[in-house]
């Protein structure tokens, strides 16, 4: 059987500005699809508006032209999908995998073990749900091994029960989670390659794990190394990363493939956007990408205009 042809999909969160390891990311996720003659999606993961900040969806849209990143078909916005989520969860419950849960995070981290990610939920309410307020729906996990070879890590497997627990697909307040509506996008949008940051490993044997639940494909995945600022954190909206100045896009461009380890020559550093593509395309090579975190650029830390 032949493969599907190739897919790759860049897919931000608008609750605040593209930051230098949003770059990273979407570049990488570029380059690799045009190499392999493929289609580049771009996905809005709006599935959490109180933390959405006013007008960051569409800035974001227009840096990635900016930089050159011009995407494929149409951006499919998670907030419009709240029905294709909803038959997902209806499904995973009518094959007995979903209950509710009554457990506040206080009440998870005074029981739970540590885990990879945190506190694991305790099985609390997996035999029927504990109190009188519903905080949300899990997902049963096995105690057994998921397995997956990541393009940049090797062969990885993680024990879903005991390292991440039964998690949430579906908050009370009737938002749903990220996980879920990962799944069912990518399996729709066919997309076939995931290329991320390290900081959304944890999720992938979730996401596998559900893929196998709904009977969806599983992509190939590569976790790309982290920027970090001056004082070793991830650069992060949380963590109030300044955004990239697309103004500097060839020099962003330059810094990027640096960081990824694919050694642009230094006489494309007044090159024009296209003309470094066009280099990236022909001679990206994933397996040079470091697997260590590293410090962003010097003046990236988090604010790109002081290039």
């Amino acid at each position: 059987m032949s493969s599907p042809p190739y897919v790759g999909r860049f897919a931000p969160s608008p609750t605040g500005l593209l930051h230098f390891g949003s770059v990273l990311a979407a570049i990488a996720s570029y380059v690799d699809a045009r190499q392999h003659g493929g289609r580049w999606l771009v996905r809005m993961e709006d599935l959490d508006p109180p933390r959405e900040q006013p007008g960051a969806a569409e800035h974001i849209l227009h840096t990635l032209e900016a930089l050159g990143l011009h995407w494929d078909g149409e951006v499919l916005w998670q907030s419009r999908r709240h029905e294709h989520y909803l038959a997902a969860l209806q499904q995973l419950e009518t094959a007995g995998w979903v209950y509710p849960c009554g457990c506040s995070r206080k009440d998870v981290a005074s029981l739970a073990h540590a885990g990879v990610e945190g506190p694991v939920y305790p099985d609390t309410c997996r035999n029927g749900m504990r109190g009188d307020e519903l905080r949300g729906w899990r997902v049963r996990t096995l105690d057994s091994p998921i397995h997956f070879r990541d393009r940049i890590r090797g062969h990885l497997q993680y024990n879903l029960h005991r390292d991440l627990g039964d998690f949430i697909l579906r908050r009370a307040d009737g938002l749903f989670a990220y996980q879920l509506a990962v799944v069912v996008d990518d399996a729709e949008q066919g997309v076939t390659e995931v290329i991320r940051g390290v900081d959304l490993l944890h999720s992938t044997p979730r996401q596998i794990w559900l893929q196998q639940l709904l009977h969806r494909p599983t992509p190939h995945y590569a976790h790309l190394p982290l920027a970090l600022s001056q004082q070793g954190q991830k650069l992060s909206k949380q963590n109030l990363a300044l955004p990239v100045d697309a103004a500097h896009a060839p020099q962003l461009w330059w810094l990027a493939l640096q960081f990824l380890g694919q050694h642009p020559p230094e006489a494309l550093l007044g090159a024009e956007v296209a003309t470094l593509q066009q280099w990236a395309i022909t001679h990206w090579q994933l397996n040079r990408v470091p697997r260590d975190n590293q410090p962003a650029p010097t003046g990236l830390e988090g604010n790109a205009s002081s290039i």
